[in-house]
């Protein structure tokens, strides 16, 4: 027997439309966030709890970097066409950096948070093994090497 593909969010939306709106991937419900990158402790329509999703910090760390990375290439850039004053450097890319940063943060922890979601509510999924992970886990924690919270 052939599992599906993961389910689609709640509403028929797809990951992208989903993390761009903020969607809850149970509901649809736009209530994921509680402020601009912060997750809401649980869904207000479905009261799915967004707290047992474990996003880290992998997102920021990796989105920083590669914004960073960008804006610095756009800043030398700049600097080597134009000459500008050091305060409009400050005064422009300080802004956008931040922009994009947090707007680039906010869609991948609502998109990481989607693909969990419909991971663990994949066809051929069982109650047994939804949020689960690998047999060598469900092993160290059988002999105690892993915790509940890990």
């Amino acid at each position: 027997m052939q599992a599906g593909p993961p389910p689609t969010p709640a509403g028929g939306s797809g990951v992208v439309e989903a993390a761009l709106k903020g969607l809850c991937p149970r509901c649809g419900a736009k209530s994921l966030f509680a402020a601009i990158v912060e997750f809401a402790p649980r869904c207000r329509a479905c009261q799915l709890d967004f707290s047992a999703f474990n996003l880290g910090d992998g997102p920021a760390a990796f989105l920083t970097l590669l914004v960073g990375a960008l804006i610095t290439g756009l800043a030398i850039a700049l600097e080597l066409t134009l000459e500008p004053a050091w305060w409009v450097h400050l005064l422009l890319w300080l802004p956008i950096t931040t922009a994009a940063v947090a707007g680039s943060l906010r869609f991948a922890k609502a998109m990481l948070i989607t693909l969990e979601w419909s991971g663990r509510h994949a066809p051929g999924m069982t109650e047994d093994c939804r949020g689960q992970s690998s047999p060598d886990h469900q092993q160290g924690a059988r002999e105690g090497r892993i915790t509940a919270s890990e």
